[in-house]
């Protein structure tokens, strides 16, 4: 038996599109001889999906592109993921489930068991998880068909208290088939490698996994579809970051024409990268804009994601904005304009001087000549704001925000001001790794200016400015949140660590009281496995940690 895996790029909510795409991939995958091809999970309406399926005509738009491609599965049978009525009146309305299409008819439903509800996922604000269990046969053979997280409970903490595959593997199947919209952190390959070559080599059976590829606003979906033979050893590893289309020929309990193979070697940045790069282009492609614009300072964060844009937009289609206040130094502009020639995207110079001055002359009758402080900094950078906004408003642009984590985590930005945007390029981005990041994209020649990399960081706001007059030094900061946030550590935890005390207190306290300000950002590209945004829920008024 050969049997296709489809790692596509889907769009949420988009049937004509995603019904097309399926289709198309239904023709080639016979083409080269497929008896089954196999699409990843919610395929058809798109991953995650969230309050649209609280929209009947969304469920019922599901079942009319389920039926049309269906009539195009004649001498090949698919897997394709949807949601579908839970036609019990007990319990959530729907099952996040797959349907099983041979010879242009529906001939197996399979159900959803294991619903994720941590971090990004949300899946039992809308399901009902399974409770009955049946293999799909097909061809003489018996495939255990299971969606994404029912093959996750696997190791020395389970979330839940029962196994999809200890019900179906006493029905004697023939082989795993597992159908994913698993996304993507820097680390989240490594793990999911692990956890399918365990489910393998407990059950002895071969499996086969496919995953989505491409971004949905924020999640970013790496690929990565995998093959392991019944030992869990892995047989083959699909292209990361972009769609493919393979037939595996199945004969037994032996896929075929592959031997042993390590799980690829591929640094974190060169991951992140990639994963920002995607995340660019599809917030673009799938929103109907091309041409972005953002601030460009002449400093690093800047600099990566400008870079980064260019990369997923093309030159063409970048605008960078140089906006230099009466504090700039000459070298930052320089800098800037550096960038500019070596990647030859657009630029505009818009000075601010003129603007803040006009606003501290308005203000001060009302701040009655007290002393120049944070307030004047602001009122700077929402000049900077109101410029790309305006450019934005004007040309049609959108706005990429500059943000790195390091500084979204301890509120080290302006609330209308740098902090504006339509999506955050590097929120996720620790500045330590936008360090990397930059050397990355420098790595086959200059790109990024050096002196952009090796001067001190600055805001410019005030005369001498420097990160490190408000901030520890981001090797150690960084470290510190990485601890609180990645790792969930508390301040004693990480004090322990010998951290100094007031340090590790000082941060946790500024990373709680620029709540506020999070909730007010744009989207952040998730890189990590605990991003700022739908994944890492706070209160804002919570003293807890404070």
């Amino acid at each position: 038996m050969n049997i296709a895996l489809a790692q596509l790029n889907y769009h949420i909510g988009n049937f004509e599109y995603n019904t097309q795409k399926i289709i198309d991939n239904i023709k080639l995958a016979k083409d080269k001889g497929a008896d089954l091809v196999v699409f990843a999970e919610l395929a058809i309406c798109g991953y995650p999906p969230r309050d649209f399926l609280e929209f009947d005509e969304f469920i019922g738009l599901c079942e009319t592109a389920a039926q049309e491609i269906a009539t195009h599965c004649n001498g090949i049978a698919c897997i394709v993921g949807l949601p579908v009525k839970n036609e019990v009146l007990a319990g959530k309305d729907l099952y996040n489930a797959a349907y099983f299409i041979e010879e242009g008819k529906v001939k197996a439903i399979t159900k959803k068991a294991l619903l994720p509800n941590y971090d990004v996922f949300d899946e039992y604000r809308y399901f009902e998880p399974a409770t009955q269990f049946q293999c799909i046969e097909f061809k003489g053979r018996k495939i255990a068909l299971t969606i994404c997280e029912d093959l996750w409970n696997i190791n020395n903490n389970p979330l839940y208290v029962s196994n999809p595959m200890d019900e179906l593997i006493k029905q004697g199947p023939d082989l795993m088939i597992n159908i994913a919209a698993s996304p993507f952190s820097y680390c989240h390959d490594d793990e999911r490698v692990v956890v399918l070559a365990d489910n393998a080599k407990k059950y002895k059976l071969p499996l086969l996994y496919v995953n989505q590829v491409g971004a949905q606003t924020e999640i970013v979906f790496d690929g990565g579809s995998l093959a392991f033979d019944k030992e869990g050893n892995l047989l083959d590893e699909m292209a990361y970051f972009k769609e493919e289309l393979k037939v595996y020929e199945v004969e037994g309990d032996v896929i075929k024409g592959y031997t042993h193979k390590t799980h690829r070697t591929i640094t974190d940045i060169e991951q992140i990268y990639e994963a920002l790069v995607l995340g660019i282009k599809d917030y673009f492609v799938k929103s109907g804009f091309k041409k972005a614009v953002l601030g460009l300072s002449g400093g690093i964060d800047s600099a990566v994601v400008c870079a980064l844009a260019c990369r997923a937009l093309g030159s063409e289609n970048v605008m960078a904005v140089l906006m230099p206040s009466k504090y700039s130094s000459d070298h930052s502009i320089q800098d800037a304009l550096d960038l500019v020639k070596n990647i030859g995207c657009e630029h505009e110079i818009i000075p601010i001087k003129e603007a803040a001055d006009a606003f501290d002359s308005m203000m001060a009758p009302a701040f009655k000549g007290l002393p120049f402080n944070l307030t004047e900094e602001n009122i700077q950078a929402r000049c900077r704001g109101i410029i790309v906004m305006a450019m934005s408003n004007k040309f049609g642009y959108i706005l990429l925000n500059t943000s790195n984590k390091s500084e979204c985590a301890v509120g080290y930005g302006t609330l209308y001001g740098d902090m504006c945007g339509a999506i955050g390029v590097i929120g996720d981005v620790y500045k330590t790794q936008v360090y990397q990041l930059a050397n990355y994209i420098n790595k086959d020649g200059i790109v990024i200016p050096e002196n952009s990399i090796v001067k001190p960081p600055s805001a410019e706001l005030r005369p001498g400015q420097k990160d490190s007059d408000s901030l520890p030094d981001y090797d150690i900061l960084d470290k510190i949140l990485f601890q609180y946030i990645e790792l969930k550590q508390s301040s004693s935890a990480i004090i322990a660590q010998g951290y100094d005390e007031a340090l590790v207190r000082r941060i946790i306290k500024m990373v709680n009281t620029a709540e506020f300000k999070r909730y007010q950002t744009p989207p952040i590209l998730r890189v990590s496995p605990k991003a700022f945004g739908m994944g890492r829920r706070m209160p804002i008024v919570g003293k807890y940690l404070s």
